[in-house]
């Protein structure tokens, strides 16, 4: 078979976007290195090429390029993700536009030695692929050839004379991972220094650790009893004083700042003044047999330029039911699938360190399988950004729920939220500590993230170990206002399973960080030092210690307690009332958090939430046990409950209407 006829590369001095309606670019004419020639061959607009084809109206054309005066967009990308042309036409238009040929990797696989030679992290970042060699010339297939003058200089010397071909970029990466894939795989799973890793945890010396610290207090109990209870009481009443101080704090800070505005306004009416950027968003999915469908309708609600959001749905290589489901689902051509080849490890940072190579954007945002996100969240975390400092590295936003209703367990779970997301984690964050971060509606500076080197792959609980690396590093972390809406844990066993993750993840996060305190305090200063052992040695001291409070209730109920007849009078009135006072702060907090028109009816049920909290407990010790017996793995939370409730509602009721849905 004759090979298709290729032309030397050409290099164009035009910069980003390759096609904005003036004159034709200038080819340059001298070699860029060696005895590589250039030919003047992109003589033409790539718009006119689609209008002459017919593949385009003019109409059309003239919106995009409208469109890309006010957005960091190829002419293509805007063209595409507004279904203005199809993939096929655009991509034979551009082969044409360079007098080269549309590559079939499917059918013609790349030579894997020039890959590797070349580098597979450089083909992905530059969307460009070695494909064969032609009559003693590299065929390099180029998924935007106008960048090409910018690629060609970084490419060995050895590579020589150069030919060019181009390809969607989905099908370059796509080769790259069938190539390559293990090494991506590893790649995904090594990101982060080994020193700030889980990945190096060894599990026979926390085990060691967890057996010393455990026959230590058992030698204790046995020969006082008495002083057993007596230290463990004073470490929990220490820690409960501290979490109720920066809860009463950051209270006061809510009442005093008042309700902000909500910022809303209409990006279509009054476009914003700068150039808007690339948005990627990173949505892990696992066994998702109902979310899916679901999922789509939900982002698509979203008021950013299509061209500019690049939804990207990962799944697991062995997720045949979520491939399945998406396959179903008609996917718009602003979301994609990125299928994540099996490794050591299977948890959600492994998979989003292995998708952030393929994303587009230059803000990288997170949404679960669940999430609702209000249609402007994207304008607000890109305005943000783009009014914050560099070191403003991370937006959070507030996460609350849809189905609030549905039970006792996710009435509680939507107060608690409302607690963290609207009065604490704020309150930490203008207090100057540093903020564990939520696993979703989180967005960062790309260029952030990556200097990190993104997310812990063994860490289970990677939000809030990257929010201490933030700090770690310098970078500031910011709360604003947008919320997602996602499902409440309803159930109370998967409502166990998924805080035991939480709670192993904290523990797990501690002891990397606390690997060299020195260096921790070096880096994060006195202040947010403390603040670090406040959130995480307070919170698990917390949950694990909690029985020992709740043992005062017997002497409510004039039954023996081993501490009554050792402690004086005056300290037995003072613990009684500082639990009182814990108490009712925890009340007046809640009721705070829910006092919005949304909310307002779970007021009456922030009062049981005295019985919410002993079930972390048991997901403590759930949660602490995985810590020497299976550390990485990591316990799925099923999705799409509700909306199975939902659909059942509806198929009897029929749908919900808008006015009772706000209740």
């Amino acid at each position: 078979m004759a090979e298709p006829e290729l032309v030397d590369h050409c290099v164009e001095t035009t910069e980003h976007p390759p096609d904005h309606g003036g004159s034709a670019p200038h080819v340059a004419a001298a070699p860029v290195q060696g005895e590589r020639r250039n030919s003047p061959v992109a003589t033409r607009l790539l718009g006119q090429t689609l209008v002459e084809r017919g593949a385009i109206s003019s109409e059309d054309l003239a919106e995009a390029l409208s469109r890309q005066k006010r957005e960091e967009a190829r002419l293509g990308d805007i063209l595409l993700a507004n279904g203005m042309v199809t993939s096929g036409a655009f991509h034979a238009a551009l082969a044409e536009r360079h007098r080269t040929v549309v590559a079939d990797l499917g059918r013609d696989p790349p030579d894997v030695r020039l890959v590797d030679e070349l580098g597979v992290e450089f083909c992905i970042r530059h969307g460009v692929l070695p494909w064969k060699r032609v009559g003693g010339a590299i065929v390099l297939i180029c998924s935007r050839p106008d960048e090409f003058g910018g690629i060609a200089p970084r490419l060995p010397d050895h590579f020589g004379h150069l030919r060019l071909a181009v390809a969607p970029e989905a099908d370059i990466q796509a080769s790259l991972i069938s190539l390559r894939h293990r090494d991506l795989a590893r790649r995904a799973e090594t990101r982060v220094d080994a020193g700030e890793s889980c990945r190096t945890w060894q599990t026979r010396v926390a085990g060691r650790i967890g057996l010393s610290i455990v026959l230590a207090l058992a030698t204790l109990f046995a020969i006082s009893p008495v002083w057993g209870f007596a230290l463990l009481t004073a470490w929990a009443v220490l820690t409960l004083l501290i979490n109720s101080t920066i809860k009463l704090v950051a209270a006061a800070m809510f009442i005093r700042r008042g309700r902000s505005p909500d910022g809303k306004r209409s990006y279509d009416a009054e476009p914003p003044a700068h150039i808007l950027p690339t948005v990627s968003i990173l949505v892990p999915l696992y066994k998702e047999r109902e979310i899916a469908g679901r999922l789509v309708k939900r982002l698509s609600v979203l008021d950013y330029p299509r061209a500019l959001l690049d939804i990207c749905l990962i799944v697991e290589e062995d997720d045949t039911l979520t491939q399945a489901t998406l396959a179903r689902s008609n996917l718009p051509p602003w979301m994609r699938q990125i299928i994540v080849p099996r490794g050591t490890v299977r948890t959600k940072p492994r998979a989003m360190n292995f998708a952030l190579d393929f994303c587009r954007g230059s803000i990288i945002g997170i949404y679960d399988a669940e999430d609702a996100p209000d249609p402007d969240q994207i304008h607000r975390i890109v305005d943000r950004f783009h009014e914050a400092g560099p070191w403003v590295a991370c937006l959070q936003g507030v996460l609350d729920f849809y189905n609030a209703r549905t039970n006792w367990l996710s009435r509680c779970f939507t107060i608690e939220y409302a607690t963290w997301f609207r009065i604490v984690l704020p309150g930490m964050e203008r207090m100057g500590f540093a903020v564990p971060l939520g696993g979703t509606t989180v967005f960062f500076r790309r260029a952030a993230l990556e200097s990190l080197g993104g997310w812990d792959a063994h860490n289970v609980t990677e939000d809030a170990d990257l929010g201490i690396r933030l700090a770690r590093r310098g970078f500031r972390t910011e709360l604003i206002g947008t919320v997602t809406k996602e499902e409440a844990n309803c159930r109370w066993w998967p409502w166990v399973k998924q805080r035991s993750r939480w709670i192993k993840g904290y523990a797990m996060t501690y002891g990397v960080h606390m690997r060299s305190p020195w260096k921790l305090l070096e880096e994060l200063g006195p202040w947010k030092f403390a603040g670090v052992q406040f959130l995480f040695l307070g919170t698990l001291s917390q949950f694990v210690l909690a029985p020992f409070l709740w043992s005062f209730w017997l002497v409510a109920f004039g039954l023996p307690h081993p501490l009554v007849a050792v402690m004086p009078g005056w300290m037995f009135i003072a613990l009684g009332a500082t639990f009182l006072a814990s108490e009712v702060l925890t009340i007046a907090t809640g009721i705070l958090a829910v006092s919005g028109r949304e909310h307002r009816f779970l007021r009456w049920w922030v009062p049981t939430m005295h019985l919410y909290f002993p079930l972390a407990s048991v997901a403590a010790a759930k949660g602490l046990a995985e810590i020497v017996a299976k550390p990485f793995y990591w316990d799925k939370t099923q999705h799409g409950h509700a909306d199975f409730i939902q659909d059942t509602l509806d198929a009897v009721t029929g749908p919900l209407k808008p006015a009772d849905a706000a209740g």
